[in-house]
């Protein structure tokens, strides 16, 4: 089970990816992971998520910035 604030990032990358026309295949190529990893990921069903390299690695993929792949405030536990 993903956390609240995991939840939200995987939500942001995948609605950014899908807004630049990015498959998840592609995104898994420019960052250089695999297409089952970003599923997994994007599932929500394996304990599987983001770090903070790779919200680096994804801003300058899909051209923003990190800040823009997390919540304006704290979110509850």
């Amino acid at each position: 089970m993903v956390s609240e604030i995991d939840q939200y990032v995987i939500d942001k990358v995948r609605m950014l990816r899908q807004e630049r026309g990015f498959s998840q295949s592609q995104l898994a190529f420019e960052m250089d992971m695999s297409t089952g990893f970003i599923a997994m990921i994007e599932s929500g069903k394996y304990d599987k998520k983001y770090n903070i390299s790779h919200l680096n690695k994804l801003a300058i993929i899909l051209q923003c910035s990190p800040q823009i792949l997390l919540p304006d405030k704290p979110l509850t536990q």
